[in-house]
């Protein structure tokens, strides 16, 4: 924040001083880090680039530029260099006392009603199996977003769709209706969900023939699948039971909406076991009761946004023609079916709809009901087509809606903002974002680990792709058990820990097994098809989550020691104060504060890039230099008190940057390591 502030200052005082001195206008202004500490703390090479439109030498430029320059808080000087650069550099001091206070004074900044409305789609599991590990990726990118977002200042709300229409839930539908020709008789008192109530069906949420229920649902979806392949006439059954689900007939309607309800309540607690939580499940079903589809296509008939064809092999469909856009240029057959001859509308057609509710551009909305409360107290409401709840929040209205979503729906999603842009929101379109990220597969190793039949020919691929309709996955409560199981091996392994009883050791092989896993997912550009690998998630050295969390534990730890032993840190403004007189940080020390005061322009360029690995990345190197400088500057055993309160200073800024850093991560800080 110190870092941005003076940034923003320098950037304002070069404009004015090129205008006044030049009578040029410029709009920006480069600010980068030198490759090298002794190159000063911030350069920029403006008057290299004005060199050319102002027909002057550069060195003569910066010359007058610095002249009388009159330079922000915690800059101490300004100095030409090289073909013309400006190097400006800190008061090293100063700056950290500064950054230590403002750090300790807002550690984890929230939305303060000023910032952007955002609202950030993702999860979006169907609701006809349990969560997998493909699903973790989208959930823990979306849930890091979220969190690095309301960081910066946007007012983020955040949204888990549900298809409760799908082909998915109809498959598993089907499944429970025909239970004796899909070979379910070994769970018969499934049967009841032909009779059952809503109440019976959350008790099956627990356990249902010992297993949960999304489990049993996992199952006679990849035996329904196997079933529709050797019976090619049984088809009919799901497209007899889709027609029944979206037009709310009989049981066959209330069952599905049970089956639906059940599974996502097991979705919601498997979720929050790696601490990703929600505010509204918006329900494909509330979509279409609630008419938005119909109003929308009112919409885009009015625009001509959508023509019905009269010939072809489009005939009657209702169709966007969408080969004059570039942004579909090049491609075979770029126009999209919203509607089929038969008249029932697409998931694109849907979900133009509800982007545009998304935006408040829709004169409909939801009703709301509460869905769960977590154990914070937090409230995770639902959409409704009736029996709204009196004082529910009311959602929507965003200014920036981001929807992560994989790289496989990149067309779907061009398609829904080209939707948004022919019905004329052109500034809605263009924030209408698509977080697309590449699949989750698994190493052959860690597919054998988990139970998962590795042909030999397969063993020696980098990676075993996953399928849910072959029933070829591993389920994220598994993968986290697993994990788990692992990483408190591990600890016991690591011999005695001092102060922790049996409990103690199982929350932290927990606490480990979420940090490796969320780091794992956030560490790999999200155009990389990542293989989930246990050894490489849960090594506490290099590049992971067990190493981050040691790096801080260990911080921690020394001053925990020095309270013990009653060594004073002298961290209070006094002492502060006093660091501001004395520079005398090496250039080692001053490389860890510099680059720990570097995370919110990190953060800010991770969010607007749709890039979250650049964040994991400079945590991992800013670990790296402050386990480089834990060996080189002692800090405990330190006899002389300024020198002390020096090292401690450094320290205490790397820590109360880790600290943010694993929150916003979601990584847990364990106590002790």
């Amino acid at each position: 924040m110190i870092l941005e502030q003076i940034t923003e200052q320098l950037t304002e005082t070069l404009r004015t001083r090129v205008l006044v001195l030049f009578g040029h206008a410029i709009e920006r202004v480069i600010l980068q880090t030198p490759p090298r500490l002794n190159m000063g703390d911030l350069a920029t090479p403006i008057a290299l680039e004005l060199a050319k439109a102002l027909k002057r030498k550069p060195r003569e430029i910066a010359d007058a530029l610095i002249q009388g320059m009159q330079l922000p808080a915690f800059v101490a000087s300004v100095n030409v260099e090289g073909a013309g650069y400006l190097n400006f550099r800190f008061d090293r001091g100063a700056f950290t006392a500064a950054h230590i206070r403002t750090v300790m004074a807002r550690p984890r900044p929230q939305a303060d009603g000023k910032g952007e409305r955002v609202i950030v789609e993702h999860t979006n599991i169907n609701p006809n199996k349990a969560a997998h590990i493909g699903h973790l990726r989208n959930a823990v990118l979306g849930d890091t977003y979220v969190r690095c977002s309301k960081w910066l200042g946007d007012r983020v709300e955040t949204q888990n769709y549900i298809d409760d229409t799908g082909v998915q839930v109809a498959d598993v539908v089907v499944a429970f209706e025909h239970l004796a020709e899909v070979g379910g008789q070994e769970i018969p008192e499934l049967r009841n969900l032909t009779t059952a109530g809503l109440a019976e069906v959350e008790r099956l949420v627990v356990a249902t023939s010992g297993r949960p229920f999304d489990y049993i649902c996992w199952d006679l979806y990849a035996r329904m699948a196997t079933y529709y392949g050797a019976h090619p006439d049984s088809q009919q059954w799901r497209r007899d039971t889709l027609h029944k689900i979206e037009n709310r007939e009989g049981d066959t309607a209330r069952i599905a909406a049970a089956i639906s309800r059940a599974v996502v309540h097991r979705h919601i607690r498997t979720l929050l076991r790696f601490d990703v939580v929600y505010d509204l499940l918006p329900k494909e079903s509330d979509i279409i009761n609630l008419h938005f589809w119909d109003r929308a296509f009112e919409l885009l008939k009015a625009s001509g946004a959508v023509i019905q064809e009269t010939e072809g092999k489009h005939k009657d469909c209702w169709v966007m023609k969408l080969e004059g856009s570039d942004e579909f240029a090049g491609m075979d057959e770029p126009d999209k079916i919203l509607v089929r001859s038969n008249g029932t509308v697409t998931y694109t057609g849907k979900d133009i709809a509800y982007q545009l509710w998304k935006f408040g551009l829709l004169d409909k909305t939801f009703l709301y009901r509460k869905f769960w409360t977590y154990p914070d107290g937090h409230v995770l409401w639902e959409t409704t087509s009736e029996d709204d709840t009196p004082g529910a929040p009311r959602f929507g209205g965003a200014t920036r809606v981001v929807n992560v979503i994989d790289v496989r729906q990149s067309y779907l999603q061009k398609v829904v903002r080209e939707g948004v842009r022919q019905l004329g929101h052109q500034r809605e379109a263009e924030k209408s974002i698509h977080f697309a990220y590449e699949m989750v597969a698994l190493t052959p190793a860690t597919a054998t680990a988990m139970g998962i039949e590795v042909a030999e020919s397969d063993s020696k691929k980098p990676y075993i792709e996953m399928s849910g309709r072959k029933g070829l996955g591993v389920k994220a409560d598994d993968l986290l058990d697993t994990l788990q199981k692992k990483a408190t091996d591990a600890v016991r392994e690591g011999g005695p820990r001092e102060g922790l009883g049996e409990t103690d050791v199982e929350d932290l092989g927990r606490q480990i097994a979420v940090g490796a896993l969320r780091y794992f997912m956030l560490k790999y550009t999200r155009n990389k098809v990542i293989a989930f690998d246990f050894s490489e998630a849960l090594s506490f050295e290099g590049d992971s989550g067990p190493y981050l969390q040691y790096s801080t534990v260990r911080v921690q730890n020394i001053f925990r020691k020095m309270a013990e032993r009653g060594v004073d840190a002298m961290l209070d403004d006094r002492s502060l104060d006093a660091l501001t007189l004395n520079e005398g940080l090496s250039d080692e020390m001053w490389d860890l504060v510099r680059r720990s005061a570097e995370l919110p322009t990190t953060i800010r360029r991770g969010v607007e890039a749709l890039e979250l690995s650049v964040i994991t990345h400079d945590l991992f190197e800013l670990a790296q230099r402050f386990n480089s400088f834990y060996h080189k500057y002692p800090i405990l055993n330190e006899k002389d008190p300024a020198e002390r309160q020096r090292r401690a200073a450094c320290a205490e800024v790397f820590r109360l940057t880790m600290v943010a850093a694993l929150d916003l991560l979601g990584i847990p800080l364990p106590a002790r390591m």
